[in-house]
C-alpha cells in the first residue's frame, strides 16, 4: 500500500484564511502565509490553497498571495480558485504551484481538462468535484456549491479521469466542517471505479476519521482545514496514530 497523504487546505478569501459548515457561515482561520509555514513544519504532504470566491467574483486566483506562500513550504502546493484558461495555469506553476485545481470551470468546459494535461501532464491537473446527496443521488455543485448542475458524481468523475486528470478532490457538501466523519461509501465507490488517486475532504473531525476514509474508503489522501487550524489535531499526532493503525504514512 502506498504512503497515505495528509494535505491541510487553506479555504482563502479575500486573503485571508477562512472556515464555515456546508460552505456558509465562514470565521476567520488565520493568515495563509503563516499556516502554510507551520504546516509544511509540521509533516503535512502537500498543501491546498483554494480562493473560494474567485468563482463568483468572476476574478483570478491571487497569484501573488500564492508566489508568498510557495516561498515558505517544501511540500507539493495546489492552487484552485477561478482558473479557466492555459494561461491562467501558467501564471500560478510562475508563482510558485506545483499543481492546480479546477472545478466549476470543468464541468462548463471538460475540454479544459484535455488542454490543460496536453500542456502541463497529467501530474500537474487536480480536478476538484463538490457534490452532496439530492433525492438519494450525488449530485455535482458548482460555484462554492452554490449552484446545482444536472452532472452525477460518478459519472463526472469518469470522465474526468478518461479525459486525462491526475487526481480528483471529492468534497462532500453534506459533511463539510460537520466534524461527522468523511463520506466513506461514496469515497470507496470512487476509488473502486476509478484509477487515478482519489482525496478525500469534508467531515475530518478526529483521527479515527482519517483511518476509517484510508481503510473505509479506500481514499488516497485526506484533506481537512478547520481541525488543523484551530489546534484540534496536530499533523505529527495523527500521523503517529495511523502508523499505530498500520496505516503508511511518512513520517
Amino acid at each position: 500500500m502506498l504512503a497515505k497523504r495528509i494535505i491541510p487546505c487553506l479555504d482563502i478569501k479575500d486573503g485571508r484564511t477562512v472556515k464555515g459548515v456546508n460552505f456558509v457561515d465562514l470565521r476567520d482561520a488565520g493568515d495563509p502565509v503563516e499556516l502554510a509555514e507551520i504546516y509544511s513544519k509540521e509533516g503535512a504532504d502537500e498543501l491546498v490553497f483554494l480562493d473560494i470566491s474567485a468563482t463568483e467574483q468572476k476574478r483570478k486566483t491571487l497569484a501573488d498571495l500564492v508566489y508568498h506562500v510557495a516561498e515558505k513550504i517544501n511540500i507539493p502546493f495546489t492552487v484552485g480558485g477561478g482558473i479557466s484558461s492555459v494561461e491562467d495555469v501558467d501564471i500560478l506553476l510562475q508563482n510558485g504551484a506545483d499543481k492546480v485545481s479546477i472545478n466549476s470551470s470543468a464541468v462548463k468546459n471538460p475540454q479544459l481538462i484535455n488542454d490543460l494535461v496536453a500542456k502541463f501532464g497529467s501530474q500537474c491537473i487536480v480536478v476538484a468535484i463538490d457534490a452532496k446527496q439530492v433525492d438519494g443521488e450525488w449530485i455535482v455543485h458548482l460555484v462554492g456549491g452554490k449552484v446545482p448542475t444536472d452532472r452525477k458524481l460518478f459519472e463526472w468523475a469518469k470522465e474526468v479521469e478518461e479525459r486525462g486528470a491526475g487526481e480528483i478532490l471529492f468534497t462532500s457538501m453534506d459533511r463539510d466542517g460537520t466534524k461527522d466523519g468523511f463520506a466513506d461509501e461514496a469515497l470507496a465507490k470512487l476509488s473502486t471505479e476509478l484509477n487515478i488517486p482519489i482525496i478525500a475532504s469534508g467531515g475530518a473531525g478526529k483521527v479515527e476519521h482519517f483511518a476509517d476514509t484510508f481503510l473505509k474508503g479506500k481514499a488516497d489522501a485526506a484533506l481537512a482545514a478547520s481541525v488543523f487550524h484551530f489546534k484540534e489535531i496536530a499533523i505529527g499526532d495523527l500521523k503517529s496514530k495511523l502508523r499505530e493503525s498500520n496505516i503508511p504514512v511518512r513520517i
